[in-house]
């Protein structure tokens, strides 16, 4: 056994950069916590400055180097921008944490509401990957989408576009695993659920204010967790940082489940 890496060198991420959208708040806050942690250089995304700006001086006690980039990720000349400013100096890893869950009424998603719920969900995912690969094609890197398990166990009323969203996602890491095993990359998609975010927080309150039913569909949800808990942003970050590092070496084109037992129960 003395061939073996030891684990510390195989959790370590040092002279990694690793990309993460969405992190300013909530499940993208906390992987870019650990990602800096394991020792990889952050280029941060979101379209909220302010939260980057407090995120990046949070991270200044780690020796990692950290650049914001306030970015709209429903504009595709505004993600075509940001892969221009990193030209040269491509991440290795991606994580594709932003997303949008707004709640409607099946019979009243109209064209924008749709679109909107696409644009940011699966069409930033897809062009974030493609710009990915193009500049990485003959080097490889590591992909991880965040996808949840409203795509594979639809629970929540209203959230029919997000779920859709979600499942193009999960098809999307699939069949980019599959084409692009050969050139180096290992792509998989972490599948969150009863993950307690401010995001997920200020569903919780709109749901008590305003639907019963919904409110309803929450008790359910709870009781069918087998942990009897929700779950912490940073309990998905440490599978994020397993699924980076060379701890998951021969895991590709994989969902993982992070749901306290949601889907099994």
């Amino acid at each position: 056994m003395k061939d073996l890496e030891p684990l510390s060198q195989l959790i370590s991420l040092k002279g990694k950069k690793a990309l993460i959208t969405g992190s300013a708040l909530g499940i993208g806050k906390a992987m870019a916590y650990r990602f800096a942690e394991a020792g990889a250089d952050l280029e941060l995304v979101d379209i909220n400055g302010r939260g980057l700006r407090t995120v990046a001086e949070d991270l200044s006690k780690f020796k990692a180097k950290i650049y914001i980039h306030r970015v709209n990720l429903s504009s595709k000349e505004e993600i075509a921008a940001l892969w221009e400013e990193l030209k040269g100096k491509e991440p290795d890893i991606l994580v594709n944490n932003a997303g949008i869950y707004p709640f409607k009424n099946f019979l009243e998603v109209d064209d924008d509401f749709f679109g909107k719920v696409m644009d940011i969900n699966l069409k930033s995912v897809l062009l974030m990957c493609q710009h990915m690969i193009k500049r990485r094609l003959k080097k490889g890197g590591v992909i991880i989408n965040i996808g949840s398990i409203e795509a594979l166990v639809p629970f929540v009323e209203g959230m029919a576009p997000y779920s859709i969203s979600k499942a193009g996602v999960i098809a999307l890491t699939r069949s980019l695993a599959k084409e692009y095993g050969k050139n180096g990359f290992r792509i998989n998609a972490i599948v969150p659920g009863g993950i307690v975010t401010p995001g997920t927080k200020a569903v919780a309150k709109e749901i008590t204010q305003l639907r019963l039913s919904l409110l309803r569909t929450g008790v359910l949800f709870s009781t069918r967790l087998p942990l009897r808990r929700g779950g912490q942003p940073d309990e998905v970050a440490r599978i994020a940082v397993v699924l980076a590092s060379d701890l998951s070496s021969y895991v590709h084109g994989a969902l993982i489940p992070v749901d306290g037992g949601f889907l099994s129960a």
